[in-house]
């Protein structure tokens, strides 16, 4: 692996690795008082944001600074981009200024490609472009299931939301596709994107009849600020049609698994007291993805020889 943009790009012996890896530096760092590894020791790991992050510029970070990477943060606001400098003279100017690796969110589908193509210098890792793809989330997302389900081989993943708008949609029908698990896509018609027919997946727009036999489900954000015109008439329409309530969560068997990529509109996409509940993996989400993004800094740093000695 050289960089990592897509999760189609992705083998299942290739996902199951980093998965693997995550659950390694998971057990390395158990106990440890300092969580520190020199795993990534001289290394300078940026951060190159054009979108606001918590969660993934956040756990990027921590995984940077426990292998103990130089980790410079870059968001657009502060930096020349601000000033009309362009996305290629940008990334040539953090290659020169010594990056190993670009970790690279943008509103633009397809941003992270280019990137990759205008360098033959650092690994670029796509931390979200568009409404394309997120693929370190999508794994994420699949270490938290194998750690609640064990196998994902034909178990049942009911997305349910905004798959219009959702990288995070794209990304986790590829993968969990490939890892063995079947996938169906539900949202109103008005949130489903062209060519859907195509993936590798089911399409409902009713939730209700998908509940029973679902081993997890993941609800997805509504993207309001990506949306113009109406795609559906009211958030309280939507709640009642679309939203996982205490009620729905009954449907559910007592084993299954709620996930959300955050931030989650509480009382529209999910209940208050569903989001707490104990069958909600919305906190495991988070630590895992400091896991993910270890390995997949390693995998990409350090290369696939040196991380079978984690």
């Amino acid at each position: 692996m050289r960089h990592l943009l897509s999760t189609a790009d992705l083998s299942r012996d290739d996902a199951t690795e980093l998965l693997d890896d995550a659950e390694r530096f998971e057990q390395a760092l158990a106990g440890r008082e300092v969580r520190k590894l020199p795993t990534l020791r001289g290394r300078t790991v940026m951060t190159v944001f054009y979108e606001n992050s918590t969660r993934t510029r956040v756990s990027f970070e921590v995984a940077g600074k426990w292998m103990s990477a130089d980790v410079i943060n870059v968001s657009a606001s502060s930096s020349s981009a601000s000033k009309g400098e362009s996305l290629r003279d940008t990334v040539k100017t953090l290659h020169a200024a010594g990056a190993d690796a670009l970790i690279v969110r943008h509103p633009a589908s397809g941003a992270a490609h280019q990137i990759a193509a205008w360098t033959d210098g650092p690994a670029v890792i796509n931390a979200g472009d568009g409404t394309h793809e997120h693929p370190t989330q999508a794994l994420l997302d699949a270490l938290t299931l194998r750690q609640r389900l064990g196998s994902l081989d034909g178990r049942r993943v009911v997305i349910v939301g905004d798959v219009l708008h959702s990288r995070v949609a794209r990304s986790n029908a590829f993968l969990l596709s490939t890892l063995g698990a079947d996938v169906t896509l539900v949202a109103p018609p008005t949130l489903l994107p062209t060519g859907v027919e195509q993936w590798p997946v089911t399409v409902s727009t009713s939730l209700d009849a998908e509940l029973p036999a679902a081993d997890a489900v993941m609800m997805l954000r509504v993207q309001a600020e990506r949306m113009n015109g109406g795609f559906f008439p009211s958030s309280r329409e939507y709640a009642v049609r679309y939203g996982l309530s205490e009620k729905r969560m009954a449907a559910l068997s007592d084993d299954a698994v709620i996930l959300h990529p955050g931030p989650m509109l509480r009382g529209m996409e999910i209940g208050y007291s569903v989001a707490d509940s104990p069958q909600a993996a919305v906190l495991e989400q988070v630590r895992n993805g400091v896991h993910v993004r270890m390995a997949v800094l390693f995998r990409l740093l350090a290369g696939a020889s040196e991380a079978t000695g984690i």
